[in-house]
């Protein structure tokens, strides 16, 4: 393909990553005023992120597997539709469930965007060729992921946070007609269509009744009961079932012969704490900005940019570096050192700490996120198999989302249990300034006391400034606790297997692996006809032009 029809056939693609993207990010700096008006809790803020990611870990590996069977085209425009679609019923919301519910159905759109498109860039491009791209998709990423939240919390602040759910809609509609003009994917080999249901079920069942657990531990039940022994039980049985069926399943949903490939094992293993970093500190940053330094939800957004801006010139930079040198080890040992010294900068913030600093902070942090997320799924896709490159894409994904759910539920448990402990630790200091306050002082105690999350903007100052030392604290605490997960990050990313990147699409190494196999079938054939025929001391030779048959003793 030219760079013109490469740029064609990405159009409709980088539109849908625009529209996923900026629905998924447009309510980040809006949250916790959408929780405060549906009269939510510290745990609904986290089960509406949670509950997201939760559908989107569980159907990744499953539009993983589909796009191997099935027509990839379509599975996008799908997936797309459901994304957008439960995007604007969450807008009618009237209470927590309702979004949460809604924020599930979203989740299982997301699924289809993240996995299918990295598919199908690898049918467009290969792996040493598309870090020259990478800037494309990172200028994408970027836009979305600042612009949602400044486009979150301008319609917030001037409109309503319903809006916040309905802007995605056009840039949808557009999406889905450039895909269908523009995306033109290489014809693929025909195959028998099995799917392996009692296997999606299990590992459905398993993985949500794990993520389930960790969301309520700590909260609803203690960590250490009948609860957490019956659902980790009930986990662990599910999950050692869907074991035992992948390895009878003639088309297991996820092939665990795939971990026999070194670079996927050690792929699964980083991307757990790629997550935990990428989805954590984007959840639990826009709540350290408004409960700890009492911006405004547009002020918060902006706020967050250098971490934005980290991520996205390192993504776009080391990429085009990467398909200049084809060299790429070096840069994502040093990606996943930057992300461990970010998180443990970030662990020291405090409310007051210059923001500056701060600033710097999220800087490392985001392009240690940007050198390693695009680049772990790269060389994944160049290690394995091409037959299987839908389900091995989708595996690496999956293990991010898991992890960023597991993070964000464990790690939002952690900030309930330290604001609430911090809280009780300034409990005089909080009495004294609710008591100076007079009569206003009551109705101020009953929103502190109600469980709920406090609108910083109704506080009085003295009030103000102890809740924003308590959050910033127990954010800063987080990051402490999801620090040495960036560590093993390192560590898996240094033992990954140097190979060189390829210079053809997954359409043309399939291809070539068809015609070799092909090739093996003959030479089998060849082998056991002879090993069959009597050995009578001579070779029979057919010339291929005249077919005549001659013997040579």
């Amino acid at each position: 393909m030219s760079h013109r029809e490469v740029l064609q056939a990405l159009s409709g693609l980088l539109t849908g990553m625009f529209v996923s993207i900026l629905a998924g990010t447009v309510v980040s700096s809006s949250l916790p005023v959408i929780i405060a008006d549906l009269g939510g809790t510290q745990a609904s803020f986290t089960w509406v992120v949670t509950a997201t990611l939760l559908a989107t870990t569980v159907s990744t590996p499953i539009w993983g597997k589909l796009a191997d069977i099935l027509n990839r085209k379509l599975l996008i425009q799908i997936s797309l539709v459901i994304f957008v679609s439960a995007s604007a019923a969450a807008g009618f919301s009237q209470d927590p469930s309702m979004l949460i519910t809604c924020r599930v159905f979203q989740g299982l759109g997301a699924g289809g965007l993240t996995s299918l498109s990295q598919i199908i860039m690898a049918d467009i491009l290969s792996p040493r060729e598309r870090g020259k791209y990478m800037g494309l998709f990172g200028a994408v990423m970027g836009v979305g992921t600042v612009g949602g939240p400044l486009i979150g919390g301008f319609l917030t602040d001037a409109i309503d946070w319903r809006w916040n759910f309905f802007v995605g809609i056009p840039f949808a509609v557009v999406a889905i007609i450039l895909l269908q003009k523009t995306l033109h994917l290489p014809k693929r080999p025909q195959t028998r269509v099995t799917i392996d249901y009692l296997g999606t079920v299990l590992l459905a069942a398993g993985v949500s009744l794990l993520l389930i657990w960790v969301s309520l531990a700590g909260s609803e039940f203690d960590w250490w009961s009948t609860e957490t022994v019956l659902m980790v039980g009930g986990s662990l049985v599910t999950i050692a079932l869907f074991m035992i069926v992948e390895f009878k399943a003639s088309n297991p949903i996820i092939p665990l012969k795939l971990f026999k490939n070194r670079t996927f094992t050690l792929a699964v293993i980083g991307s757990i704490s790629v997550g935990v970093a990428m989805f954590g500190t984007s959840v639990f940053l826009s709540q350290y900005m408004q409960l700890a330094r009492g911006a405004t939800a547009t002020e918060s957004g902006l706020m967050t940019i250098p971490m934005i801006g980290g991520m996205l010139v390192s993504s776009t930079v080391v990429g085009m570096i990467i398909t200049r040198t084809g060299k790429w080890k070096r840069y994502m040992v040093a990606g996943s050192i930057l992300l461990t010294v970010g998180m443990f900068l970030m662990s020291t913030i405090r409310y007051d700490t210059n923001f500056a600093l701060v600033s710097l902070f999220m800087v490392l942090l985001g392009a240690g996120v940007g050198m390693i997320m695009q680049n772990m799924v790269l060389v994944v896709q160049n290690a394995v198999d091409p037959s299987e490159l839908g389900v091995a894409s989708s595996g690496v994904a999956f293990f991010r989302s898991l992890g960023g759910t597991v993070g964000i539920s464990a790690l939002g448990a952690v900030l309930g249990s330290q604001a609430t402990s911090l809280l009780a630790d300034r409990k005089d200091d909080l009495m004294a300034a609710i008591m100076a306050l007079g009569e206003k002082g009551a109705s101020v105690a009953d929103q502190l006391s109600g469980g709920q999350l406090p609108a910083m903007k109704s506080l009085p100052e003295s009030v103000r400034v102890i809740i924003e030392s308590v959050y910033g604290h127990a954010v800063a605490d987080i990051f402490l606790v999801a620090a040495p997960l960036a560590f093993v990050t390192i560590i898996t990313v240094a033992f990954l297997p140097n190979l060189s990147l390829s210079d053809k699409t997954n359409h043309e190494r399939l291809g070539e692996t068809t015609v070799d196999g092909a090739g093996e079938e003959i030479a089998q054939l060849a082998e056991a006809t002879v090993a069959a025929e009597p050995r009578t001391g001579q070779l029979d030779i057919v010339n291929p032009e005249d077919g005549d048959r001659k013997d040579h003793r």
